[in-house]
């Protein structure tokens, strides 16, 4: 049974939102798109994330702010709206859904091809198509289900992160049996840490920006939230070290252990790679399957978020009404079908595409989260003229949020001249027909206002 105007209950503690966060943020970018920024940049990807994720800690202060100084706020156009105004608020929920539905399809595909690491004689569509269901299974029964699912899935990832970090550290300086420790030659042997230049460093961000994508769903998690204003800020803080401790460490032992153009490698994650050098029996296969399940927590995050802002737009009426219908454990089930549909046309692409979908849609979705961020960098930039920040203020305001502006404009300029014209062409008709839909429906979206 189905009701209509019911809220989303506020059961997510702390513990959840940070592993939410971290589910988002650590799945296929880590696992898979590494061998392509290791490809790009050599050993410079480690500075390639060290900046990265700079800017993406002013990014989460400004939004921590924008969140205490709204405690109502559900989403993120309850924060933009009132700062920059219905149009940017209206963009950023869209593509924001964009690069979820988008990316959870990108990662179904990707699933597939680490499960052909064992069954390499079953078709891709297949795997695809049972990943979908186990996902869809899992977000559409209550939240704290979902939630304490993704705790415990984003908590197997970090725990077998934090082992390879160990074994990785402990290889690069320790021989034994027929390994002899590298020590910290590999980093200049192959070509210096730049072999590829500067250029090779910028075009690296693109990976580096669709890696880091999806730590902002902490703003999708407000209205599901236990004092959100006291709970967001924490959780951001907690969140941030561990990304960086979580990208920058592995991405180091990687290009340490193994040389930078050995890594790549289109079916087998650079992870597994370093853990098949050990060995020690069977070690390459545990990786393989614990990356499967980074990569379904990552899923469930974005299958989370996607759901949630349609949810709200059809709450707002700016959507059909129908998708704001809960079932009986206060859980949006037509939003979660609807935002499946693409995992389910991700079994099609499959059969006619294959693994280089994945590659295909980075593109379009680095350019999404440079967007996103831009938007919530200028929000925060104009937020203190509007309102006063609550309990939480960031620190050297405004001069990080500048930084990250400029930063994401001149990375936004680089990825433009790397990236293949037509992934540029399809992202921005895509942002096109969502400027053009706000336009049309505009008089309506302000009645329903």
């Amino acid at each position: 049974m189905e009701k209509e105007h019911v809220q989303l209950k506020r059961t997510m503690t702390s513990r959840h939102i940070m592993m939410l966060a971290l589910g988002g943020a650590i799945g296929a970018g880590l696992f898979k798109g590494s061998s392509s920024a290791i490809d790009i940049a050599g050993p410079a990807v480690i500075l390639a994330y060290m900046i990265g994720g700079l800017i993406l800690l002013f990014i989460m202060q400004g939004l921590a702010e924008m969140t205490v100084a709204r405690p109502g706020a559900r989403t993120f156009r309850d924060l933009i709206e009132p700062v920059l105004g219905k149009y940017p608020a209206y963009f950023l929920d869209w593509i924001y859904w964009k690069m979820w539905v988008l990316n959870i399809a990108a990662e179904a595909i990707v699933s597939a091809i680490f499960i052909q690491y064992w069954f390499p004689q079953v078709p891709i569509w297949t795997l695809v198509l049972i990943i979908s269901l186990v996902v869809t299974l899992i977000n559409v029964c209550s939240v704290k289900m979902f939630a304490e699912t993704e705790y415990w899935l984003a908590s197997i990832k970090i725990a077998v992160i934090i082992l390879f970090i160990i074994i990785g550290l402990t290889m690069l300086f320790v021989s034994f049996g027929q390994h002899a420790a590298p020590g910290l030659s590999n980093l200049t042997d192959h070509g210096g840490f730049f072999p590829n230049g500067t250029g090779g460093l910028i075009a690296a961000m693109l990976v580096v920006v669709y890696s880091y994508g999806g730590t902002e769903m902490i703003g999708v998690t407000l209205a599901e939230t236990k004092n959100p204003e006291k709970v967001i800020p924490k959780a951001i803080q907690s969140t941030f070290v561990r990304i960086i401790g979580f990208y920058v460490l592995p991405f180091f032992i990687i290009v340490s252990l193994i040389p930078w153009n050995q890594v790549n490698n289109e079916q087998v994650s650079p992870f597994v790679t370093v853990f098949a050098t050990i060995g020690v029996p069977y070690a390459s296969d545990i990786m393989n399957g614990i990356i499967l399940l980074a990569i379904l927590s990552s899923m469930n995050s974005g299958l989370y978020a996607s759901s949630r802002v349609l949810y709200t737009q059809a709450m707002d009426g700016r959507v059909w009404k129908g998708f704001s219908k809960l079932s009986k454990q206060q859980v949006p089930v037509r939003a979660i079908l609807v935002c499946t549909s693409t995992l389910y046309a991700a079994v099609l692409i499959s059969l006619f595409v294959g693994s280089q979908t994945f590659n295909y849609l980075m593109g379009s979705l680095s350019y999404t989260v440079l967007f996103i961020w831009f938007i919530i960098a200028v929000g925060h930039l104009k937020s203190r003229s509007v309102a006063e920040p609550g309990g939480y203020r960031v620190k050297l305001y405004p001069f990080t949020t500048w930084f990250s502006v400029i930063a994401i404009i001149a990375i936004f300029i680089g990825v433009v001249s790397t990236t293949p014209i037509i992934q540029t062409m399809v992202t921005m008709g895509i942002y096109l027909i969502i400027t053009l839909s706000f336009f049309i429906n505009r008089k309506r979206f302000e009645t329903a206002a």
